[in-house]
């Protein structure tokens, strides 16, 4: 009797196309805005020290038992799982497409081993007791891989229906680049402002810095962010003839922010409650994760984004 192949052997024969790229990239996309939201959950309530072993929750104990902050941690670990998986598989199909330009294949391996690397690091943040910088150097590198798996999806999409020819100046283009430099600049604030805040992991976690520091720098920082968007924004709706789509993902960006900023002004009316500080916590991951897609289709636009004038 002949036997299965196993699922891995089944995947190196299978005939790979961009479309499976694509949809794979876009799952992980999914899975790692997923696991920053629960790993905003984890530190807003205070679960981060809820499991002390690794992988199992303690020693002896591989499942959580009773306590809440213990299934949070865990709920946690358990769905990174995910995104690893795909991550994983993403890079597998990329560099069986000789199409896709090397350098995406390497932004899909690095993908992978960012995501990989968040288990050990998630275990040092554990060992010195959620220590501010480790917390936040776990939070950024999870937006740092999300935004390596939307560049990835991007051009997997450009595999599918081509790409065109830049439809802004290189003075735009490098904006774009300036808008992500912001954009990564108001995401480390933001942890920094976390950090100093209520909001640090725990009663027993220490504060990092003064909070009215941080909201100085946050608030500023917002600012450079606001002004360079607007400015991208302006020169795009001035001339999105020939180029409707790309418009119209910077409007929808546009709103993306008006939201977080509506939320961030609540929150401090309220006085910080953890769920509507994990809600804007994750429209931040959202604002990051489109900004990136605007400035990569700055630079390598799809066909379908160009006016049939300008394509």
């Amino acid at each position: 009797m002949e036997v299965q192949s196993s699922s891995p052997a089944r995947l190196l024969t299978l005939d790979v196309t961009p479309t499976l790229l694509r949809r794979a990239a876009l799952a992980a996309v999914a899975a790692l805005y997923v696991i920053v939201a629960t790993g905003g959950l984890v530190r807003l309530t205070a679960s981060g020290l809820g499991c002390s072993g690794w992988p199992g929750c303690e020693a002896g104990a591989f499942f959580p038992e009773k306590d809440a902050h213990a299934f949070v941690e865990f709920g946690n670990r358990v769905f990174g799982v995910l995104p690893i998986t795909l991550t994983f598989l993403t890079w597998l199909v990329a560099r069986r497409l000789p199409a896709l330009p090397l350098w995406a294949r390497w932004v899909a391996l690095c993908t992978f081993l960012g995501t990989l690397a968040q288990a050990p690091l998630g275990r040092i943040t554990i060992t010195f007791d959620l220590h501010p910088l480790l917390v936040m150097s776990h939070f950024l590198l999870a937006l740092v891989v999300l935004a390596g798996a939307v560049v990835v999806a991007l051009e997997a999409r450009g595999l599918e229906r081509g790409h065109a020819e830049p439809l802004v100046p290189g003075e735009l283009r490098r904006a774009g680049l300036v808008l992500v430099a912001a954009g990564l600049a108001l995401v480390v604030s933001g942890t920094f402002v976390t950090a100093a805040g209520p909001h640090s992991g725990g009663a027993d976690i220490q504060r990092f810095g003064a909070l009215s520091d941080a909201l100085y720098v946050h608030v500023r920082v917002t600012a450079l962010f606001g002004c360079t968007f607007l400015f991208l924004l302006g020169y795009l709706a001035a001339r999105r003839q020939r180029s409707p789509r790309l418009f119209r993902l910077a409007v929808v960006l546009l709103l993306v922010v008006l939201a977080q900023m509506a939320v961030g002004e609540l929150q401090w009316r309220l006085e910080l409650p953890w769920q509507i500080v994990l809600v804007h916590l994750a429209l931040a991951a959202a604002v990051w994760g489109l900004t990136v897609a605007l400035a990569a289709l700055l630079f390598r636009p799809l066909r379908s984004f160009a006016a049939p004038d300008a394509a």
